[in-house]
Protein backbone atom coordinates (compact mmCIF):
# COMPACT_ATOMS: atom_id res chain seq x y z
CA UNK A 1 0.00 0.00 0.00
CA UNK A 2 1.36 3.42 -0.95
CA UNK A 3 1.95 5.99 1.75
CA UNK A 4 0.12 9.30 2.05
CA UNK A 5 3.10 11.16 0.64
CA UNK A 6 3.26 8.83 -2.38
CA UNK A 7 -0.46 9.31 -2.97
CA UNK A 8 -0.03 13.05 -2.68
CA UNK A 9 2.95 12.95 -5.07
CA UNK A 10 0.94 10.97 -7.61
CA UNK A 11 -1.58 13.81 -7.76
CA UNK A 12 1.09 16.29 -8.87
CA UNK A 13 0.12 17.67 -12.28
CA UNK A 14 1.98 19.47 -15.05
CA UNK A 15 0.28 22.69 -13.93
CA UNK A 16 1.88 22.32 -10.50
CA UNK A 17 5.26 21.73 -12.10
CA UNK A 18 5.03 24.87 -14.27
CA UNK A 19 4.27 26.98 -11.17
CA UNK A 20 7.28 25.68 -9.21
CA UNK A 21 9.72 28.40 -10.27
CA UNK A 22 12.48 27.37 -7.85
CA UNK A 23 12.36 23.77 -9.10
CA UNK A 24 12.53 24.88 -12.74
CA UNK A 25 15.56 27.04 -12.00
CA UNK A 26 17.29 24.12 -10.29
CA UNK A 27 16.56 21.77 -13.20
CA UNK A 28 17.81 24.27 -15.79
CA UNK A 29 20.96 24.90 -13.75
CA UNK A 30 21.61 21.15 -13.49
CA UNK A 31 21.13 20.65 -17.23
CA UNK A 32 23.42 23.59 -18.03
CA UNK A 33 26.12 22.24 -15.71
CA UNK A 34 25.89 18.79 -17.32
CA UNK A 35 26.22 20.37 -20.77
CA UNK A 36 29.37 22.20 -19.64
CA UNK A 37 30.75 18.92 -18.30
CA UNK A 38 30.03 17.10 -21.55
CA UNK A 39 31.68 19.88 -23.58
CA UNK A 40 34.82 19.46 -21.45
CA UNK A 41 34.98 15.76 -22.35
CA UNK A 42 35.65 16.77 -25.97
CA UNK A 43 38.56 19.19 -25.36
CA UNK A 44 41.74 17.13 -25.98
CA UNK A 45 44.98 17.36 -24.05
CA UNK A 46 47.61 19.48 -25.79
CA UNK A 47 50.40 17.64 -27.57
CA UNK A 48 48.82 14.20 -28.11
CA UNK A 49 47.90 12.09 -31.14
CA UNK A 50 44.18 11.23 -30.69
CA UNK A 51 44.32 8.42 -33.26
CA UNK A 52 46.83 6.42 -31.20
CA UNK A 53 44.76 6.89 -28.03
CA UNK A 54 41.56 5.81 -29.79
CA UNK A 55 43.33 2.76 -31.24
CA UNK A 56 44.61 1.76 -27.80
CA UNK A 57 41.18 2.12 -26.15
CA UNK A 58 39.48 0.13 -28.92
CA UNK A 59 41.89 -2.76 -28.38
CA UNK A 60 40.87 -2.79 -24.70
CA UNK A 61 37.16 -1.97 -25.17
CA UNK A 62 35.90 -4.81 -23.00
CA UNK A 63 38.58 -4.63 -20.30
CA UNK A 64 39.80 -2.22 -17.66
CA UNK A 65 40.17 0.74 -20.02
CA UNK A 66 36.67 0.12 -21.36
CA UNK A 67 35.36 0.40 -17.80
CA UNK A 68 37.43 3.54 -17.23
CA UNK A 69 36.19 5.07 -20.48
CA UNK A 70 32.61 4.22 -19.51
CA UNK A 71 32.86 6.07 -16.18
CA UNK A 72 34.47 9.09 -17.89
CA UNK A 73 31.81 9.37 -20.57
CA UNK A 74 34.35 8.75 -23.36
CA UNK A 75 36.86 11.30 -22.01
CA UNK A 76 39.58 8.63 -21.67
CA UNK A 77 39.10 7.42 -25.25
CA UNK A 78 39.53 10.99 -26.48
CA UNK A 79 42.15 11.80 -23.80
CA UNK A 80 40.56 15.11 -22.87
CA UNK A 81 41.11 17.58 -20.05
CA UNK A 82 38.49 15.70 -17.97
CA UNK A 83 40.16 12.29 -18.35
CA UNK A 84 40.80 11.96 -14.59
CA UNK A 85 37.09 12.53 -13.96
CA UNK A 86 36.04 12.98 -10.33
CA UNK A 87 37.81 9.86 -9.04
CA UNK A 88 40.71 11.69 -7.26
CA UNK A 89 38.16 13.72 -5.30
CA UNK A 90 36.28 10.57 -4.30
CA UNK A 91 39.53 8.87 -3.26
CA UNK A 92 40.48 11.93 -1.19
CA UNK A 93 37.05 11.94 0.46
CA UNK A 94 37.47 8.28 1.39
CA UNK A 95 40.90 8.91 2.92
CA UNK A 96 39.68 11.93 4.91
CA UNK A 97 36.63 10.05 6.20
CA UNK A 98 38.80 7.13 7.28
CA UNK A 99 41.21 9.51 9.01
CA UNK A 100 38.28 11.18 10.78
CA UNK A 101 37.63 7.91 12.62
CA UNK A 102 41.22 7.69 13.94
CA UNK A 103 42.43 11.31 14.14
CA UNK A 104 41.33 13.29 17.24
CA UNK A 105 41.86 16.58 15.39
CA UNK A 106 39.59 15.64 12.48
CA UNK A 107 37.04 14.12 14.85
CA UNK A 108 36.94 17.40 16.80
CA UNK A 109 36.46 19.33 13.56
CA UNK A 110 33.58 17.07 12.62
CA UNK A 111 31.82 17.95 15.88
CA UNK A 112 32.24 21.72 15.39
CA UNK A 113 29.38 21.90 12.93
CA UNK A 114 29.48 24.03 9.80
CA UNK A 115 32.90 25.61 10.44
CA UNK A 116 34.47 22.20 11.04
CA UNK A 117 32.84 20.82 7.92
CA UNK A 118 34.36 23.62 5.85
CA UNK A 119 37.84 22.81 7.15
CA UNK A 120 37.38 19.10 6.42
CA UNK A 121 36.21 19.96 2.90
CA UNK A 122 39.32 22.09 2.47
CA UNK A 123 41.54 19.17 3.52
CA UNK A 124 39.65 17.01 1.01
CA UNK A 125 40.41 19.50 -1.76
CA UNK A 126 44.11 19.54 -0.85
CA UNK A 127 44.11 15.75 -1.00
CA UNK A 128 42.37 15.91 -4.38
CA UNK A 129 45.14 18.11 -5.78
CA UNK A 130 47.82 15.72 -4.49
CA UNK A 131 46.17 12.54 -5.78
CA UNK A 132 45.23 14.12 -9.12
CA UNK A 133 48.81 15.32 -9.63
CA UNK A 134 50.24 11.86 -8.95
CA UNK A 135 47.71 10.19 -11.23
CA UNK A 136 48.20 12.81 -13.96
CA UNK A 137 51.96 12.33 -13.89
CA UNK A 138 51.51 8.56 -14.26
CA UNK A 139 49.23 9.11 -17.25
CA UNK A 140 51.74 11.51 -18.84
CA UNK A 141 54.56 8.98 -18.49
CA UNK A 142 52.33 6.23 -19.86
CA UNK A 143 51.29 8.32 -22.86
CA UNK A 144 54.93 8.86 -23.78
CA UNK A 145 55.42 5.09 -23.95
CA UNK A 146 52.27 4.44 -25.98
CA UNK A 147 52.64 3.81 -29.71
CA UNK A 148 50.34 2.91 -32.59
CA UNK A 149 50.29 2.47 -36.33
CA UNK A 150 50.62 6.20 -36.90
CA UNK A 151 53.50 6.70 -34.43
CA UNK A 152 53.71 7.73 -30.79
CA UNK A 153 50.81 9.02 -28.73
CA UNK A 154 52.77 12.14 -27.71
CA UNK A 155 53.97 14.53 -30.39
CA UNK A 156 56.79 16.09 -28.34
CA UNK A 157 57.60 14.00 -25.24
CA UNK A 158 59.60 15.47 -22.38
CA UNK A 159 59.32 17.26 -19.06
CA UNK A 160 57.35 20.14 -20.56
CA UNK A 161 54.64 17.72 -21.79
CA UNK A 162 54.51 16.01 -18.38
CA UNK A 163 54.19 19.35 -16.58
CA UNK A 164 51.43 20.66 -18.86
CA UNK A 165 49.57 17.34 -18.63
CA UNK A 166 49.71 17.42 -14.82
CA UNK A 167 48.43 20.99 -14.70
CA UNK A 168 45.69 20.37 -17.28
CA UNK A 169 44.36 17.12 -15.83
CA UNK A 170 44.53 18.36 -12.23
CA UNK A 171 42.76 21.57 -13.20
CA UNK A 172 40.08 19.56 -15.01
CA UNK A 173 39.47 17.42 -11.92
CA UNK A 174 39.20 20.50 -9.69
CA UNK A 175 36.74 22.08 -12.11
CA UNK A 176 34.59 18.93 -12.10
CA UNK A 177 34.75 18.90 -8.29
CA UNK A 178 33.55 22.52 -8.15
CA UNK A 179 30.85 21.81 -10.74
CA UNK A 180 29.55 18.87 -8.72
CA UNK A 181 29.37 21.00 -5.56
CA UNK A 182 27.43 23.67 -7.45
CA UNK A 183 24.92 21.09 -8.72
CA UNK A 184 24.39 19.77 -5.21
CA UNK A 185 23.77 23.23 -3.72
CA UNK A 186 21.97 24.97 -6.60
CA UNK A 187 20.59 22.12 -8.70
CA UNK A 188 18.77 18.80 -8.30
CA UNK A 189 20.35 15.64 -6.91
CA UNK A 190 23.86 14.79 -5.80
CA UNK A 191 26.28 16.59 -8.11
CA UNK A 192 29.08 14.01 -8.05
CA UNK A 193 26.71 11.11 -8.72
CA UNK A 194 24.99 13.02 -11.52
CA UNK A 195 28.31 13.70 -13.27
CA UNK A 196 29.17 9.99 -13.20
CA UNK A 197 25.60 9.25 -14.30
CA UNK A 198 25.93 11.65 -17.25
CA UNK A 199 29.15 9.97 -18.36
CA UNK A 200 27.58 6.51 -18.31
CA UNK A 201 24.38 7.57 -20.09
CA UNK A 202 26.34 9.44 -22.77
CA UNK A 203 28.01 6.16 -23.79
CA UNK A 204 24.74 4.25 -24.12
CA UNK A 205 23.68 5.33 -27.68
CA UNK A 206 27.06 4.54 -29.34
CA UNK A 207 27.19 1.21 -27.49
CA UNK A 208 23.68 0.30 -28.66
CA UNK A 209 24.51 1.21 -32.26
CA UNK A 210 27.73 -0.84 -32.20
CA UNK A 211 25.86 -3.83 -30.79
CA UNK A 212 23.16 -3.57 -33.46
CA UNK A 213 25.85 -3.35 -36.12
CA UNK A 214 27.57 -6.47 -34.78
CA UNK A 215 24.22 -8.24 -34.79
CA UNK A 216 23.58 -7.15 -38.38
CA UNK A 217 26.95 -8.41 -39.55
CA UNK A 218 26.61 -11.69 -37.66
CA UNK A 219 29.44 -11.11 -35.16
CA UNK A 220 26.89 -11.35 -32.34
CA UNK A 221 23.93 -13.66 -32.60
CA UNK A 222 20.42 -12.43 -32.01
CA UNK A 223 20.11 -14.85 -29.09
CA UNK A 224 23.11 -13.24 -27.35
CA UNK A 225 21.71 -9.73 -27.85
CA UNK A 226 18.32 -10.79 -26.48
CA UNK A 227 20.07 -12.45 -23.53
CA UNK A 228 21.94 -9.23 -22.75
CA UNK A 229 18.70 -7.21 -22.90
CA UNK A 230 16.98 -9.73 -20.63
CA UNK A 231 19.85 -9.60 -18.13
CA UNK A 232 19.78 -5.79 -18.06
CA UNK A 233 15.99 -5.79 -17.52
CA UNK A 234 16.31 -8.29 -14.64
CA UNK A 235 19.10 -6.30 -12.98
CA UNK A 236 17.12 -3.05 -13.29
CA UNK A 237 14.04 -4.66 -11.72
CA UNK A 238 16.20 -6.16 -8.96
CA UNK A 239 17.81 -2.79 -8.20
CA UNK A 240 14.48 -0.92 -8.14
CA UNK A 241 12.92 -3.54 -5.84
CA UNK A 242 15.78 -3.49 -3.31
CA UNK A 243 16.27 0.29 -3.39
CA UNK A 244 12.61 0.77 -2.47
CA UNK A 245 12.68 -1.89 0.27
CA UNK A 246 12.41 -0.71 3.88
CA UNK A 247 12.35 -2.18 7.36
CA UNK A 248 9.91 -0.14 9.42
CA UNK A 249 10.40 -0.05 13.19
CA UNK A 250 7.20 0.70 15.11
CA UNK A 251 7.47 3.89 17.19
CA UNK A 252 4.83 4.76 19.79
CA UNK A 253 4.19 8.11 21.46
CA UNK A 254 2.60 8.56 24.90
CA UNK A 255 -1.17 8.84 25.14
CA UNK A 256 -2.52 12.33 24.56
CA UNK A 257 -6.00 13.70 25.06
CA UNK A 258 -7.11 15.62 21.99
CA UNK A 259 -10.24 17.05 23.69
CA UNK A 260 -11.75 17.02 27.21
CA UNK A 261 -14.68 14.83 26.12
CA UNK A 262 -12.52 12.30 24.23
CA UNK A 263 -10.40 9.47 25.65
CA UNK A 264 -6.62 9.67 25.45
CA UNK A 265 -5.14 7.86 22.46
CA UNK A 266 -1.61 6.75 21.71
CA UNK A 267 -0.05 7.83 18.42
CA UNK A 268 2.07 5.41 16.45
CA UNK A 269 4.44 5.93 13.53
CA UNK A 270 7.35 4.12 11.90
CA UNK A 271 11.09 4.63 11.71
CA UNK A 272 11.97 3.56 8.13
CA UNK A 273 15.36 1.92 7.61
CA UNK A 274 16.36 1.29 4.00
CA UNK A 275 17.69 -2.12 3.09
CA UNK A 276 20.55 -0.34 1.33
CA UNK A 277 21.25 2.72 3.45
CA UNK A 278 24.62 3.39 1.78
CA UNK A 279 23.08 3.74 -1.68
CA UNK A 280 25.45 3.79 -4.62
CA UNK A 281 28.41 5.13 -2.61
CA UNK A 282 30.16 1.77 -1.84
CA UNK A 283 30.56 0.73 -5.52
CA UNK A 284 31.74 4.23 -6.45
CA UNK A 285 34.25 4.28 -3.58
CA UNK A 286 35.46 0.76 -4.41
CA UNK A 287 35.80 1.55 -8.11
CA UNK A 288 37.66 4.75 -7.32
CA UNK A 289 40.24 3.03 -5.11
CA UNK A 290 40.77 0.26 -7.66
CA UNK A 291 40.99 2.65 -10.59
CA UNK A 292 43.65 4.79 -8.93
CA UNK A 293 46.53 2.26 -9.03
CA UNK A 294 45.20 0.49 -12.11
CA UNK A 295 45.14 3.75 -14.12
CA UNK A 296 48.77 4.54 -13.37
CA UNK A 297 49.86 0.94 -14.00
CA UNK A 298 47.84 0.64 -17.21
CA UNK A 299 49.14 3.82 -18.82
CA UNK A 300 52.69 3.35 -17.51
CA UNK A 301 52.86 -0.11 -19.11
CA UNK A 302 51.81 1.31 -22.48
CA UNK A 303 49.81 -1.87 -23.12
CA UNK A 304 52.86 -4.17 -22.70
CA UNK A 305 51.97 -7.06 -20.36
CA UNK A 306 55.59 -8.16 -19.83
CA UNK A 307 56.50 -5.11 -17.73
CA UNK A 308 56.02 -4.72 -13.99
CA UNK A 309 53.28 -2.12 -14.48
CA UNK A 310 51.73 -4.33 -17.14
CA UNK A 311 51.44 -7.22 -14.68
CA UNK A 312 49.72 -4.95 -12.13
CA UNK A 313 47.29 -3.75 -14.78
CA UNK A 314 46.66 -7.33 -15.88
CA UNK A 315 45.94 -8.62 -12.35
CA UNK A 316 43.70 -5.62 -11.60
CA UNK A 317 41.73 -6.03 -14.82
CA UNK A 318 38.03 -6.62 -14.28
CA UNK A 319 37.06 -10.27 -14.16
CA UNK A 320 40.33 -11.46 -12.63
CA UNK A 321 40.17 -13.24 -9.24
CA UNK A 322 42.22 -10.50 -7.53
CA UNK A 323 39.98 -7.76 -8.91
CA UNK A 324 36.79 -9.58 -7.88
CA UNK A 325 38.09 -10.33 -4.37
CA UNK A 326 39.24 -6.75 -3.78
CA UNK A 327 36.12 -5.25 -5.32
CA UNK A 328 33.70 -7.34 -3.23
CA UNK A 329 35.72 -6.74 -0.05
CA UNK A 330 35.72 -2.97 -0.61
CA UNK A 331 32.00 -2.90 -1.37
CA UNK A 332 31.19 -4.75 1.87
CA UNK A 333 33.56 -2.55 3.88
CA UNK A 334 32.23 0.74 2.52
CA UNK A 335 28.62 -0.43 2.89
CA UNK A 336 29.13 -0.76 6.66
CA UNK A 337 31.46 2.24 6.88
CA UNK A 338 29.20 4.70 5.04
CA UNK A 339 26.08 3.46 6.85
CA UNK A 340 27.82 4.13 10.17
CA UNK A 341 28.61 7.66 8.97
CA UNK A 342 25.10 8.60 7.85
CA UNK A 343 23.10 6.88 10.61
CA UNK A 344 23.85 6.97 14.34
CA UNK A 345 21.61 4.61 16.39
CA UNK A 346 22.59 6.26 19.70
CA UNK A 347 21.64 9.71 18.44
CA UNK A 348 18.34 8.40 17.04
CA UNK A 349 17.50 6.67 20.35
CA UNK A 350 18.31 9.86 22.27
CA UNK A 351 16.06 11.95 20.01
CA UNK A 352 13.21 9.46 20.50
CA UNK A 353 13.69 9.62 24.28
CA UNK A 354 13.57 13.42 24.26
CA UNK A 355 10.29 13.35 22.32
CA UNK A 356 8.83 10.81 24.71
CA UNK A 357 8.63 8.16 21.98
CA UNK A 358 9.68 4.55 22.41
CA UNK A 359 9.83 1.21 20.63
CA UNK A 360 7.17 -1.12 22.09
CA UNK A 361 8.83 -3.80 24.21
CA UNK A 362 12.22 -2.00 24.31
CA UNK A 363 13.43 0.28 27.10
CA UNK A 364 14.30 3.85 26.03
CA UNK A 365 17.95 4.91 25.88
CA UNK A 366 20.83 2.43 25.34
CA UNK A 367 18.50 -0.55 24.88
CA UNK A 368 16.73 1.23 22.02
CA UNK A 369 20.08 2.16 20.46
CA UNK A 370 21.26 -1.46 20.66
CA UNK A 371 17.99 -2.67 19.15
CA UNK A 372 18.20 -0.24 16.23
CA UNK A 373 21.90 -1.06 15.73
CA UNK A 374 21.09 -4.79 15.67
CA UNK A 375 18.45 -4.32 12.96
CA UNK A 376 20.64 -1.90 10.99
CA UNK A 377 23.60 -4.31 11.03
CA UNK A 378 21.51 -7.13 9.61
CA UNK A 379 20.02 -4.82 6.96
CA UNK A 380 23.47 -3.56 5.98
CA UNK A 381 24.76 -7.13 5.65
CA UNK A 382 21.93 -7.95 3.24
CA UNK A 383 22.48 -4.63 1.44
CA UNK A 384 26.20 -5.35 1.03
CA UNK A 385 25.43 -8.76 -0.48
CA UNK A 386 22.93 -7.10 -2.82
CA UNK A 387 25.48 -4.49 -3.96
CA UNK A 388 28.20 -7.09 -4.51
CA UNK A 389 25.84 -9.36 -6.47
CA UNK A 390 24.66 -6.52 -8.72
CA UNK A 391 28.23 -5.36 -9.44
CA UNK A 392 29.83 -8.79 -9.96
CA UNK A 393 27.28 -11.30 -11.29
CA UNK A 394 26.66 -9.51 -14.66
CA UNK A 395 30.42 -9.60 -15.33
CA UNK A 396 30.46 -13.36 -14.69
CA UNK A 397 27.61 -13.81 -17.16
CA UNK A 398 29.08 -11.53 -19.83
CA UNK A 399 32.49 -13.21 -19.55
CA UNK A 400 30.83 -16.30 -21.04
CA UNK A 401 29.60 -14.31 -24.02
CA UNK A 402 33.00 -13.18 -25.22
CA UNK A 403 34.31 -9.76 -26.11
CA UNK A 404 31.74 -7.00 -26.45
CA UNK A 405 32.29 -3.67 -28.24
CA UNK A 406 31.73 -1.85 -24.94
CA UNK A 407 31.99 -2.34 -21.20
CA UNK A 408 28.75 -3.43 -19.55
CA UNK A 409 28.79 -4.05 -15.82
CA UNK A 410 26.36 -4.12 -12.97
CA UNK A 411 28.05 -1.09 -11.41
CA UNK A 412 26.98 1.16 -14.28
CA UNK A 413 23.41 -0.19 -14.18
CA UNK A 414 23.30 0.30 -10.40
CA UNK A 415 24.53 3.90 -10.65
CA UNK A 416 22.09 4.80 -13.44
CA UNK A 417 19.03 3.30 -11.71
CA UNK A 418 19.90 4.55 -8.20
CA UNK A 419 20.70 8.10 -9.31
CA UNK A 420 17.51 8.21 -11.38
CA UNK A 421 15.41 7.10 -8.39
CA UNK A 422 17.14 9.61 -6.09
CA UNK A 423 16.69 12.48 -8.54
CA UNK A 424 13.01 11.70 -9.07
CA UNK A 425 12.48 11.59 -5.30
CA UNK A 426 14.11 15.01 -4.93
CA UNK A 427 11.93 16.45 -7.70
CA UNK A 428 8.84 15.08 -5.94
CA UNK A 429 10.03 16.57 -2.65
CA UNK A 430 10.38 20.02 -4.22
CA UNK A 431 6.92 19.71 -5.80
CA UNK A 432 5.41 18.66 -2.48
CA UNK A 433 7.08 21.58 -0.71
CA UNK A 434 5.75 23.94 -3.36
CA UNK A 435 2.21 22.61 -2.94
CA UNK A 436 2.40 22.91 0.85
CA UNK A 437 3.62 26.50 0.51
CA UNK A 438 0.67 27.24 -1.76
CA UNK A 439 -1.77 25.77 0.78
CA UNK A 440 -0.19 27.82 3.60
CA UNK A 441 -0.47 31.03 1.57
CA UNK A 442 -4.12 30.29 0.80
CA UNK A 443 -4.93 29.60 4.47
CA UNK A 444 -3.23 32.84 5.52
CA UNK A 445 -5.17 34.76 2.90
CA UNK A 446 -8.47 33.33 4.19
CA UNK A 447 -7.45 34.17 7.78
CA UNK A 448 -6.87 37.83 6.90
CA UNK A 449 -10.35 38.07 5.42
Amino acid sequence: MSSAIEQFASSVSLKTFTKAEDLKKRIWFTLAALVVYRLGTYIPLPGINPEVISEFIQRNAGGFFGMLDMFSGGAIGRMTIFSLMIMPYISSSIIIQLLTSVSPHLEALKKEGESGRRKINQYTRYGTVLLASIQAYGIAVGLEKMTGHTGGAVLDPGMFFRLTTMITLTGGTLFIMWLGEQITSRGIGNGISLLIYAGIVANLPPSVFRTIELGRTGSLSALVILGILFMVAVVIGYVVFVERAQRRILIQYPKRQAAPDRPATAQTTHLPLKLNSAGVIPPIFASSLLLFPATIAGFSSGGAPDTWFGMIAMYLNHGTPLYIAMYVSMIVFFAFFYTALVFNPSETAENLRKMGAYVPGVRPGPSTANYIDYILTRLTAVGAIYLASVCILPEFILSRVGSLPFYLGGTSILIVVSVTIDTINQVQSHLLAHQYEGLIRKSRGKGKR
